[in-house]
């Protein structure tokens, strides 16, 4: 009995000795990914993402596991020992260390030039297989922030406020947060009841509520408000930009209520917040902000949300494959055992299939702040930056709690794995920036206003004209046929009501987002094979498609179902 017990245990160290220490180099998905977006380009910040990747697999990763214990996560300060008003956060010692870390990499300065989407994502995707460690959310705003101030500011209010943002050192740098939800309308911005009031020198004035406020140490807040006189729902709503300290260095015109005390991301402080004549710079023509935060912050937040998601699942395989490979039960790893086999293959599918995706959206991006997107591909990008999201944020809590099922019991440990942080994590990024619901009406709603389905079916049809491998003709057939349904499917819905429309839109959703993922799962199998990379793609596709796409797909008639989970074992 005792020797079980220590060959147990050494089992299990060797499990954790067997985990990556660099979470780039151990990617070979990701470098591919990379490769074929960036170029040679790549080649320039490689060594970056090769010393991010390793900070983030041996120091964030221990950071935020301490910083996320009972008694560790952030505590409100609203005022000093004098009894001065500081409105303050108290963090964790290990806060402000990982946060040197990440601003040092030029995650947030990269943006400084446009055209730096999938490399600024790709240093947000290593970064998050730490789950939200304290300091995504801010990530996430900043990035946003700083795009509202570039596209949509005056010269004047850019000048002020945007070097800040895009400082690389944390001892000095600002960063950004939005809020925008209030008690009574949540995701119904339009009944948001905050007030803003002209000064007649340029400067505004906020007052209300603000029900959820994350990032709420964040230097420079965006806030949407309607000012005096203006029309009622979004179209009412002015985009400002809420300096927490004024240029004397008082604090400004906000009160921190509470700090929320959330089921995940608990090393990020969120709070409810009441503005009392904050002083509030304008963010482009105050008749424009709904349309300025969602087309600049919100879809930026919700391209970062699903690559966070992304890499949530790559650290989820990473734990359960290592996990399997090192656990034996019944006289075997119980990487042998078929079912884990299952679910293995599973998690490497759907975070191949999650990374596709979102590395495209960001794509995307880059062609549009470079002026090299057509017509289409503007419409895809509206599109999909939505429903990617969602697809996303749905797939990357079904995929923790995949691999916490391979850990079995120890899964379920908070001081086992990073497993129950990431699924409490995932939790809260189902939420961010647009629930379920609200991303899939919008979508349908754009389909409908824009008719930016033709474009999403243009896209989508040529990538799977362009596929030439003969081992992806057969997977490229079903995801065509996939892709002729989702048309049918949606030509029906349109003829039909409201109510129905809205009753079957996530349906829709699901349909439109499985056949991208399917689509450039595909493309990348095929652009790998082509070039000789060596790569697990095509077997993944196969698994991915399989499971989504063929209708009356059956494992057990399938002759190379075992094998293809057998290799999937072997190529993680």
């Amino acid at each position: 009995m005792t020797n079980n017990a220590e060959r147990g245990r050494a089992d299990l160290q060797a499990w954790e000795a067997s985990k990556p220490d660099n979470f780039y180099t151990a990617d070979r998905n990701l470098r591919a990914v990379l490769q074929r977006h960036l170029g040679d380009a790549l080649a320039a910040v490689e060594p970056n993402l090769i010393a991010f990747g390793e900070a983030c697999a041996q120091i964030i990763d221990a950071a935020a596991k301490a910083e996320d214990q009972i008694g560790n996560h952030p505590r409100l300060q609203r005022f000093t020992s004098l009894g001065e008003r500081i409105e303050a956060v108290e963090f964790h010692p290990n806060h402000d260390r990982t946060g040197a870390i990440i601003w040092d990499a030029d995650l947030l300065a990269a943006q400084a030039e446009p055209g730096s989407s999938v490399y600024q994502m790709a240093l947000f995707y290593l970064l998050t297989h730490n789950g939200e460690a304290g300091h995504a959310c801010s990530v996430t705003c900043t990035a946003g922030l700083i795009r509202a101030l570039q596209q949509a500011a005056a010269p004047d209010v850019r000048e002020k406020f945007l070097p800040w943002l895009l400082d690389p050192d944390y001892a000095t740098m600002q960063h950004g947060a939005q809020f925008l939800t209030e008690v009574q309308g949540g995701s119904d911005v339009g009944a948001n009841a905050v007030t803003a009031v002209a000064a007649g020198d340029g400067t505004w004035r906020i007052t209300g509520e603000k029900w959820f406020c994350s990032n709420i140490n964040a230097g420079q807040f965006l806030v949407l408000a309607r000012p005096a006189g203006a029309v009622d729902g979004t179209r009412g709503l002015g985009a400002f930009l809420v300096p927490r300290a004024l240029d004397d260095g008082q604090v400004n015109g906000f009160y921190i209520r509470r700090l929320k005390d959330k089921l995940g991301t608990r090393t990020m402080a969120s709070a409810e917040v009441d503005f009392i004549d904050a002083l509030a710079y304008p963010v482009g023509p105050v008749d424009q902000g709904f349309k300025i935060a969602a087309d600049f912050v919100l879809n930026t937040s919700r391209l970062m949300n699903a690559v966070g998601c992304a890499a949530f699942m790559r650290r989820s395989l990473i734990e359960a494959h290592t996990y399997a490979c090192a656990r034996r039960a019944f006289g075997q790893p119980i990487a042998d055992y078929p079912l884990v086999q299952e679910a293995i293959a599973d998690l490497i599918s759907e975070t191949y299939a999650a990374t596709a995706s979102s590395f495209y959206v960001a794509g995307l991006l880059d062609r549009l702040e470079t002026g090299l997107a057509d017509a289409d591909e503007r419409d895809v990008w509206r599109l999909l930056v939505n429903l990617n999201k969602y697809i996303t944020s749905v797939r990357g809590t079904e995929m923790v709690h995949r691999a916490i099922e391979v850990l079995g019991g120890n899964g379920a440990i908070e001081s086992f794995s990073i497993l129950p942080r990431l699924y409490r994590d995932m939790v809260v990024l189902e939420s961010w920036e647009g629930t379920h619901n609200v991303l899939c009406l919008q979508a349908l709603r754009d389909i409908q206003r824009g008719e930016l389905d033709g474009a999403f079916f243009r896209i989508m049809s040529a990538h799977l004209d362009g596929l030439t491998r003969p081992e992806l003709i057969d997977a490229a057939g079903a995801v065509r046929a996939a892709l002729d349904q989702a048309r049918d499917r949606l030509a029906a819905i349109k003829r039909r009501d409201t109510a129905y429309q809205q009753a079957h839109a996530r349906r829709l959703a699901d349909r439109f987002m499985l056949v991208a993922q399917g689509t450039l799962l595909l493309t990348e199998a095929e652009w790998e094979l082509t070039r000789g990379v060596a790569t697990a793609k095509p077997d993944a596709a196969a698994h991915f498609i399989n499971r989504h796409l063929r209708p009356s797909y059956d494992p057990a008639q399938e002759d190379d179902y075992l094998p293809r989970l057998a290799r999937l074992m072997q190529q993680v």
